[in-house]
């Protein structure tokens, strides 16, 4: 369990310091040097974006758009693993209306306390950050109608516990709809780089892999219904400026460095093996 919450609390100052940087040309530390490369990437529309407090979505570290295309309805309660600064509870507060609910999950305070003036400056009430790990949710059994998350299952380093949880704080009939990044045969070597695994493709298990966890986690109509695969150019977007190339103004958020490679070299090895899925599951009704 040690090594567990070490790997947790790296992840944690990851974060903390790059909600913390302040933007420069070459972007903030661990995120990409082209402001909102993420969120394009991701599939947010200009429309959804341009709704939302600026500092939600410049601070976005996501991998696709959970709410795209999804069923969420007013009246609904949501329920966001890894919530940040708060792009996607926003945009969940939008759908249910003030009838329903949405909770975010996050454990960095820095994370919290910007989710938390985002909400503010939205004027959403029905909308709230708690504080806490997802393998752990501080959130009661059988109350939500949906669990969302963006990029974030693939950085808990126990997965099943995450997606046990999942099935617990689900209603029956509740449905998860996240966007995650999967990988197939990472090199092992890369599998040890903190840097990588802050930027969500050391730490994540191949997507047979994660639809297996949530069946066994006693979830149905587990599947795919989107996928990016990412090409060069946008994993060095992505990734190039957390790993650093030796050129000035790039940075690398983890404590322990990468091993040395060039950026573009990094890209080369896992090109092709690195994707972005959107994955569905439904609780059963007993």
């Amino acid at each position: 369990m040690d090594q567990h919450n070490g790997v947790r609390e790296a992840v944690a100052r990851t974060y903390a310091r790059a909600i913390r940087a302040t933007p420069t040309k070459s972007g903030t530390c661990c995120a990409p040097a082209q402001k909102g490369v993420a969120v394009k990437l991701a599939g947010y529309t200009h429309a959804e974006l341009e709704a939302l407090p600026s500092e939600a979505v410049v601070n976005s570290f996501g991998c696709g758009n959970p709410l795209a295309f999804s069923e969420v309805r007013e009246g609904d309660a949501v329920l966001d693993l890894g919530s940040g600064a708060g792009i996607d509870i926003l945009l969940a507060g939008k759908k249910v209306g003030p009838r329903g609910r949405v909770i975010g999950i996050d454990m960095t305070d820095e994370m919290i306390e910007k989710a938390r003036e985002n909400i503010t400056l939205s004027g959403m009430t029905h909308v709230e950050v708690r504080k806490g790990i997802i393998e752990q949710m501080p959130v009661e059994s059988s109350s939500v109608d949906w669990v969302i998350s963006n990029c974030v299952i693939n950085l808990s380093p126990e997965k099943d516990r995450v997606f046990a949880e999942i099935a617990r704080v689900l209603k029956p009939g509740g449905r998860m709809l996240v966007s995650d990044i999967v990988v197939e045969e990472l090199p092992a070597s890369l599998r040890k780089d903190r840097v990588l695994y802050s930027s969500c493709i050391a730490g994540a298990i191949s997507e047979n892999d994660y639809l297996a966890g949530l069946r066994s986690a006693g979830l149905a109509e587990v599947e795919v219904r989107e996928r990016i695969i990412y090409d060069s150019t946008q994993l060095g977007a992505l990734i190039g400026s957390e790993v650093g190339d030796g050129q000035s103004g790039s940075c690398v958020c983890a404590e322990v460095e990468s091993d040395g490679k060039a950026a573009s070299d990094l890209v080369r090895s896992i090109v092709g093996k690195v994707w972005s899925a959107k994955i569905h599951a439904r609780k059963p009704r007993r």
